[in-house]
Order: structure tokens, then sequence, then C-alpha cells
């Protein structure tokens, strides 16, 4: 599969992957991240989950989405709080595009998730 096309739905805090040519409105994404913008300032982008379809695995879909969730959050001028594991694990391979956000920003991402677990 060429690079997936990448759709921010901000409103519902999931960033999409489709296959090329996909128009919009058409079939269920084949890769998410869901995600949510943090209350606290400085508004950090949480990721909490990915999720690629199973057919669509071991493509580069996961890789694609979560950085393009980082670059979001570069051109926004705000940090990405890696709560979703495979996230974690891109970030720590990839420090160059994955800044480590603060302790503070952390707990509080942890703290709005925990209050509020329908982010996701």
């Amino acid at each position: 599969m060429a690079d997936p096309l990448i759709r921010d739905d901000r409103a519902n805090g999931r960033l999409e992957a489709f296959e090329e040519g996909t128009p919009a409105g058409a079939p269920a994404p084949v890769g998410v991240v869901v995600y949510f913008v943090l209350d606290a300032a400085p508004h950090a982008l949480v990721a909490v989950h990915t999720v690629v379809e199973e057919e669509h695995e071991g493509k580069g879909i996961a890789g694609a989405l979560v950085r393009e969730l980082y670059a979001t959050a570069a051109r926004e001028g705000v940090p990405v709080v890696p709560l979703c594991s495979y996230a974690a694990k891109w970030a720590e391979r990839h420090p160059d595009e994955a800044p480590v956000p603060s302790d503070e920003v952390v707990r509080a991402a942890k703290e709005q998730l925990r209050a509020t677990p329908d982010l996701w």
C-alpha cells in the first residue's frame, strides 16, 4: 500500500488513515489513532489508542498515523503525550521526531483521562 491518506477528525478525536484514492465519506478507515486535546495548558495532543485493521497490518500505517500526530502537534506548538503503548514505543524509536513531554503534562493527561474515560 502506498502512503495512506490521513485525515484529522479533531471533533471526534480521531486521526484516520485511508487507502490512497479513497474519496471523502467513503469506506471506513484502515487505521486510527484515538486522541484527545488536553484541557490544561499547554493543550497537548494525547494518544490513547492506535488500531490498524488486521488485513492492513505490517504496512506502516500505524507508524504513519503516529508520525502525523507528532507533526500536527509540532505545527500547533504543543507536545504529544503517548499514553497508547504503540505511540510510546514509536516515540522511543524516533526521538528526533517525538520530543518527550514534561512530567507535568503527562500527569495532567492521565488525570484528564481518568476523570473522563469516555474520551476514547
